[in-house]
């Protein structure tokens, strides 16, 4: 089973927990794969191929219902995500905090883009040097 940090490091598959968590916060059994792709904005093999990471990290159950798949957040395993940054927390060794960023929204979500834009790159580089070591 990968290490669940690698698992959660990945932006879109942080995209595909966040929509769960939110359709289970509105009631919601399940969400298809379709509904996913259309949230997000993204290939279906792509998310087809985050869901499959996700689901071999137990953070995510599926439902079949004929040719359907409905996928839920099981977030027992970030339990030991939590159990890791608690100690981080203790409140005499946190600094005090800086004011808060003025940053007006557009701001954000730009930096927001770029830092997943160069994630993407950083991940598509490495993948390239795997499948092509030495050149």
């Amino acid at each position: 089973m990968a290490d669940i940090f690698d698992v959660i490091a990945d932006g879109t598959r942080r995209d595909i927990l966040q929509l769960l968590r939110e359709r289970a916060s509105d009631g919601e059994h399940g969400t298809s794969v379709s509904h996913i792709v259309t949230e997000l904005g993204v290939s279906q093999p792509t998310v087809s191929k985050h869901l499959k990471v996700l689901r071999e990290a137990d953070l995510v159950t599926v439902r079949e219902e004929g040719q359907h798949r409905f996928y839920s957040l099981s977030p027992a395993p970030l339990d030991a995500v939590d159990d890791w940054l608690v100690p981080f927390f203790d409140e005499d060794l946190l600094p005090v905090a800086a004011p808060a960023s003025t940053l007006p929204e557009p701001a954000v979500a730009a930096a927001d883009l770029v830092g997943r834009a160069a994630a993407s790159a950083k991940h598509a580089w490495d993948n390239a040097r795997k499948r092509f070591p030495g050149r």
